[in-house]
């Protein structure tokens, strides 16, 4: 995985609530088990008329060329329904690296965690505060100091993490290069114990 420490991008409002992993990537495209090539499928169904890559839905927010960054915004609830680790890997393969919501789902924030997503949960008046910034704002994260900052006004929140997650976001590791890292404390405790 790739470390995260300071993510600064514009970002992407989708201003709906309850938004399930079914819709983040529809179970019809979960045949792979390598996390590539997911992205072009995220919110397969909301993005194309019939199902057509060649019949992109112009209102859609991704399919807009006046929206793009590395964030995610979306309304409380993100992540909801089936445990469905697809979903945060379509996340990361689109291109986002954060995702900012008033609530998600615990399976899919779990997911998010263990795959480099930064699921960041802020109060939903801030939530609703970035939903009125314009087009062009820019979003700054920063996982270190555990704060969201709307980088025009200065406005800032403090966001939650346990402090295991944020180490390995911090690090680039999931768990088992985690493991890898304290192989020397393994091995100290390992012969205290056999004494």
């Amino acid at each position: 995985m790739e470390p995260v420490h300071i993510i600064q991008s514009h970002f992407v409002p989708l201003q709906m609530e309850n938004i399930d992993t079914d819709q983040i990537i529809p179970a019809r495209f979960l045949k792979a088990t390598t996390r590539e090539g997911f992205g072009k499928n995220l919110f397969r169904d909301w993005r194309y008329e019939n199902n057509d890559e060649a019949l992109p839905k112009k209102d859609f927010i991704l399919n807009r060329k006046d929206y793009g960054g590395k964030i995610l915004v979306a309304g409380k609830n993100f992540g909801c329904g089936s445990s469905r680790e697809h979903a945060a890997w379509a996340l990361l393969d689109y291109g986002f690296s954060v995702v900012i919501s008033s609530f998600f789902a615990d399976i899919f924030k779990g997911n998010s965690l263990n795959n480099g997503l930064l699921p960041v949960q802020v109060s939903e008046l801030f939530l609703q505060k970035i939903f009125r910034l314009d087009k062009n704002a820019m979003l700054h994260v920063d996982l270190e100091n555990q704060t969201i900052k709307m980088v025009a006004t200065g406005e800032k929140e403090t966001f939650e993490i346990s402090s295991y997650k944020k180490n390995c976001l911090l690090n680039g590791y999931d768990d088992i290069d985690y493991l890898v890292s304290i192989k020397h404390d393994i091995e100290l405790f390992e012969a205290t114990i056999s004494k």
